[in-house]
């Protein structure tokens, strides 16, 4: 399955695609949002001389649906879209909760040399029931599909936010994404010299996921009084944390 995929190589002007960038860096959005859920994050990795693939991963914004969705297939998914837009050159990888166990699983295939994982113990919890699941996530998508109302639970979203979200959410499908946790459980660890962004308290990553992830080699930051979703709340903190992808200078 390929993925449909927001790339910066795309919208780039003449000037720059003269002399393309010599790494990409690709984002996976979690459950119920799509890859225009970066689009702050974007620019600043874009500015530091990134190419930037943001995927939509099975089930939502723009690519395919899969109703027997595994994490697995959703990560070779991610890497066949990738080994056929950006075969050559480093690779660096950041992936939000789901889109981060995603990653985690995808990870030995694409060989990223930096892996960044948002706010996600990098497991999934299996044994649900289908049609229970299916019902929750499609209530949760017609809450989310009103900005207004994304707005007032989380106050910290600005209007483009709320905005991205809320079309994203009008563009997910449920079944695809109960899918995942309709099967057994599973834990995809982090391989060593990973980091992990972590919101402090977390309602995603225990204190135990946290010693279990660094069991692993994985180094944990945190961020005190951060959302799940980091880089909404706490742009700054978050970019500050990760000195590796925003901490060089701007290219040009």
């Amino acid at each position: 399955m390929l993925l449909h995929a927001l790339d910066t190589a795309d919208s780039a002007d003449s000037d720059s695609a003269a002399t393309p960038p010599l790494r990409t860096a690709l984002l996976l959005h979690g459950a119920m949002g799509s890859a225009e859920s970066w689009w702050r994050v974007v620019p600043l990795l874009v500015d530091r001389g990134y190419r930037v693939l943001a995927l939509d991963l099975p089930g939502h914004g723009r690519s395919p649906r899969d109703p027997q969705l595994t994490v697995d297939a959703a990560a070779a998914a991610v890497v066949e879209t990738i080994r056929l837009l950006a075969p050559e050159g480093p690779l660096h990888a950041l992936g939000h909760s789901y889109g981060a166990t995603v990653l985690a699983a995808a990870a030995a295939a694409l060989d990223p040399s930096l892996t960044v994982y948002v706010d996600a113990a990098l497991s999934i919890e299996g044994g649900h029931d289908r049609a229970e699941l299916v019902a929750r996530y499609g209530r949760d998508r017609l809450a989310r599909m009103d900005a207004d109302a994304l707005r007032r639970s989380r106050p910290f979203y600005s209007e483009r936010d709320a905005e991205v979200e809320a079309r994203a959410a009008e563009r997910f499908d449920p079944e695809t994404l109960a899918s995942v946790s309709c099967g057994a459980d599973g834990e995809w660890p982090p391989a060593p010299g990973s980091v992990v962004v972590r919101a402090e308290p977390s309602s995603w990553v225990s204190d135990a996921d946290v010693r279990r992830l660094t069991e692993h080699g994985a180094d944990v930051r945190s961020i005190p009084g951060a959302a799940h979703t980091v880089w909404y709340s706490h742009f700054e903190e978050f970019t500050a944390s990760l000195p590796e992808l925003f901490g060089g200078p701007a290219v040009g």
